[in-house]
């Protein structure tokens, strides 16, 4: 059972270089590192209500089942809710880095009703796929 302001579901990714991986996470998208051992070259991320760990490839136990072939995490994608998408925009454009998808406002249908989100994609350095979304009207 999580503690309370815990995430039940935390994925681990496995990352070509963590240092290059926490430049993208942490400076450019926001997150914060709870806890880390560089030395086995992992990082335990936060941002909001959203948790995940960056393994390093080659250091500490990494679980592969099978050849890791970039880009990584392909068929899947991330999605974060944040309160606001404007600062996200700014830090990656002053980066020079490429959207995934460039916002969009998209309509879904929930529960019987419609619910309307503002959202963008964003490739991290091993090519997760990032799907940052607040709350549309």
């Amino acid at each position: 059972m999580s503690e309370p302001g815990e995430s039940a579901l935390v994925p681990e990714l496995l990352v070509r270089d963590v240092g290059a991986s926490l430049v993208f996470w942490r400076g450019l998208c926001g997150f914060t590192v709870r806890y880390h051992r560089l030395e086995e070259g992992f990082a335990y991320l936060v941002r909001g209500g959203a948790h995940v760990m960056l393994e390093e490839v080659g250091r500490g136990r990494n679980w592969v089942t099978g050849p890791l072939v970039a880009p990584l995490g392909r068929g899947i994608n991330f999605q974060i809710t944040v309160n606001d998408l404007e600062p996200l925009l700014t830090s990656l454009r002053d980066a020079a880095w490429p959207l995934f998808m460039p916002p969009e406002v998209k309509r879904y249908l929930v529960a019987g009703r419609e619910v309307a989100v503002s959202q963008f994609l964003v490739a991290d350095p091993d090519g997760y796929l990032l799907r940052f979304q607040v709350a549309a009207s």
